[in-house]
Order: structure tokens, then sequence, then C-alpha cells
């Protein structure tokens, strides 16, 4: 590791022996290591056979906005630093991102250590495209946010990659199959890397009533695709009505509609106006 610097560090997702050797030297160089969950991270050096020399922090959710000025001004000080989650890379659905923000502002360098990703290890795993994808996270927990960022995701035409919680996977199925059509193809990978270790392939609705028996561990779900499809004129009249609502005019929004999709500014103008004075 150099010195003054930050360092992010990928962690094993489930079998130790996939931790790269360049973790194992940094967490023996570090002055000091801020972690997740201190607790799993000494399993973790035991489990690898290395021992930490340097200072350990704790560097989570509820303490990162207070932690990141320390870590940051401790490596402007000269000090290795070193950062880890409890699994996979920081800030990827993980603490970090807030600490990389303050470190760039500061102007102190920060690096990665690559290593293991359940996201990149259950899109490769699906069997379905992997050529183009996002990654979405955690979906919202209260059912009508989730049920709001879905639909958003409707005509999503890349691979989609969600993190769950198993006590929420038959819920989130049901509302991806509501949303998205109960044949779109989907993949429950679940305690990837590790000794149970299952991957299940079916359309929505059928992973959805799968998962109501109960799904344990760590669960990664990818969702294919939209299908492209024809632009159709009813389907766009929604939004020329509401720039209409935002202030500008008719003929305006009917315009700048068509020109995105490509569909008639005339036939726009008009569905937009008939359904405006219903």
């Amino acid at each position: 590791m150099a010195p003054g610097s930050i360092l992010l560090a990928a962690t094993p997702i489930g079998d130790p022996q996939d931790a790269p050797p360049r973790l194992l030297r940094a967490l023996t160089e570090a002055d000091i290591v801020a972690a997740e969950d201190t607790r799993r991270l000494r399993a973790l050096a035991r489990r690898l056979g290395v021992e930490i020399s340097g200072r350990v922090l704790s560097h989570h959710e509820h303490n990162e906005a207070a932690r990141a000025p320390q870590l940051v001004e401790a490596a402007r000080q000269g000090a290795k630093v070193l950062v880890v989650s409890d699994a996979g890379m920081p800030s990827v659905s993980d603490p970090g991102f807030r600490l990389v923000r303050a470190a760039v502002a500061d102007g102190v360098r920060v690096s990665v250590l690559p290593g293991p990703s359940a996201v990149l290890t259950a899109l490769a795993v699906s069997g379905l495209a992997s050529d183009r994808f996002c990654f979405e996270g955690f979906l919202p927990r209260k059912s009508g946010d989730r049920t709001r960022t879905l639909a958003a995701l409707t005509d999503e035409p890349r691979t989609m990659v969600f993190f769950e919680s198993p006590h929420r996977v038959a819920d989130t199925l049901r509302a991806m199959a509501d949303a998205f059509g109960p044949d779109r193809p989907a993949a429950v990978c679940r305690e990837l890397t590790k000794t149970y270790e299952e991957v299940r392939r079916d359309g929505l609705a059928a992973l959805a009533a799968w998962a109501q028996e109960g799904v344990r561990g760590e669960v990664t779900v990818v969702v294919a695709g939209a299908q492209p499809r024809a632009a159709r004129v009813e389907d766009h009249v929604p939004a020329v009505l509401a720039r209409v609502a935002a202030g500008e005019g008719l003929k305006d929004a009917a315009a700048a509609t068509a020109a995105r999709t490509g569909l008639s500014r005339r036939d726009l103008y008009e569905a937009a106006l008939a359904a405006r004075d219903r």
C-alpha cells in the first residue's frame, strides 16, 4: 500500500480462498483498517491466516458521515488506510461512497484492490445477456415506493441486477412479475461461491412461487431487459400532457415528444388534445 492513501479492497463474497494475495498483504501493511463489521473482519483475517497490525475502526452506514473526515485526515497525514466491507467491493451498496467523495475533494489518493463481486458473479452465472447491464442495488422496502421504482424500469432494455434480503425476495419477485410480466426471464442467485450455492432460472412468476416457501442466505436477482417494441402514440400521450402541465404549449410538447420517439407530431397532438378534453 502507498502511504498517505485510501485503498478500497474487495473481500470474498463467500469462499475465503477467493481473497487475492494483495488483500492479505494489505491487511498486514495498513496503518488503519476501516471495516463495516470489525468482528467479521477479524474472523476473515483468522481464516486467511493473517495478523492485522494496524488500528481497526468501524466504518458502516450509521457512522460513515462522521468517520469519513477522520479517515481522510489520517491519509492526508501519511497513513495507509484500508477500507473493507462485509463482502464484495466497498461503496457498491455498502459504505464507501461518502469517504471516496471526501477524499477526492481533499486531494487524497484513492485506489482500488479488485476482487470478488456478487454483481458480476450473478450476472455471469444467470444465463442472461451480459453485454449491457445495469445495477439497481436494493429496491425500496415500502411496497408503494418499490412499485414506482419498478414501473420506471419497465422498458429498461439492459439486463438488471438487484440485491435483496432473503425475507423480502418472494414479495419482490411478485412485484417484478406484476411490473415486467410473469414470463420475463430471471435468475435468483443464492449463497454465491458458498457451500450451498443455488441458482434458479425461470420466469418471474414461477420464481415468485418458488420463493414463497422461503429463501435463505445472501440473494442477488438478475432480470432480463425488456424487448424493444414499436412506439405507439397512446403510450406517449401522458408524456405530452405532463409537459403541458409543466407549462409548455401543447404544440411544442407534441413536437418535442415526436422528435424523441419518432412518432408523428400531428398524431401526438391530436391524441393529447382528445385526452385533455375528455
